[in-house]
């Protein structure tokens, strides 16, 4: 296992000055609160949503507090119900007055090996993670589209769509329509000048993956890494400040893995 420590939390430079940004699954402490973080740091304006008001109601109120009420809404979402969504992206326009960047980060896990896997254990990740993303893609092309074109949509995948995992069929599908729709939706967007990419973490940890893993998986899974860590929820964020800038201009259809498990 390799000793190599974290390296140094990167300041903001503005890459996204200007910019509005609808974030998905943003309350707490993982890859969409990281990311929210990041775009504010990086001179956006964000909204950001979540299934669980009570923790997306205290991230806004911390955000808003370190970087003024002005630069962060937020509005609870739950991404299976596409009036939710409709009424999210109506807000962007609303509460910011318009819409540049789309991070679809909603995602639901679990474990369950097939032969044991119920119905609606495999339709609930689905709808959330796959349904949930092409729901959001539709809803933000629409409306970037209308506007005259121009704008970034970035989905969070995982390498599990890649890589085969004992216990994650569900999730492992999931994620791989989602790469499949970051490819075909980016086809059809780029005749109006939106691009659409995606990340593919590996082990980014958090407290939520905590409580739904074991210590011994998570060991595990951390021992297969090329660091021998898991990435903090920052560093993939930083990935996807990277697609949702400038700096990618010529890049769409693609899938980023920010680990070193791309097959």
């Amino acid at each position: 296992m390799s000793d190599v420590e974290t390296p140094a939390y990167v300041p903001g430079h503005g890459l996204l000055k200007g910019r509005t940004a609808v974030i998905t699954a943003a309350a707490g402490a993982g890859i969409g609160g990281a990311t929210a973080r990041r775009f504010l740091e990086e001179g956006a304006r964000v909204l950001i949503s979540d299934a669980h008001a009570r923790r997306l109601k205290e991230s806004a109120e911390v955000l808003s507090g370190e970087f003024g009420a002005a630069k962060v809404a937020s509005l609870p979402c739950d991404v299976t119900d596409e009036d939710q969504v409709q009424a999210l992206f109506d807000a962007a326009l609303q509460l910011h007055g318009g819409l540049d960047v789309v991070v679809n980060n909603a995602g639901l896990g679990g474990t369950s090996n097939l032969v044991d896997m119920t119905d609606e254990q495999w339709s609930k990740v689905l709808d959330v993670t796959l349904n949930g993303t092409f729901r959001c893609t539709r809803a933000a092309l629409r409306r970037l589209k209308e506007r005259g074109g121009g704008g970034v949509v970035v989905n969070n995948a995982s390498v599990v769509g890649w890589r085969a995992q004992a216990g994650q069929a569900h999730y492992a599908a999931a994620k791989a329509g989602v790469m499949a729709l970051t490819r075909c939706a980016a086809v059809e967007a780029a005749a109006y000048g939106v691009r659409v990419n995606a990340v593919s973490p590996s082990l980014a940890m958090h407290p939520h993956l905590v409580k739904v893993t074991t210590p011994e998986l998570l060991e595990e899974l951390t021992a297969r890494e090329a660091f021998g860590r898991y990435a903090e929820p920052w560093e993939v964020a930083n990935v996807i400040v990277f697609l949702a800038s400038g700096y990618s201009s010529y890049m769409t259809g693609e899938v980023v893995s920010v680990s070193s498990r791309h097959p």
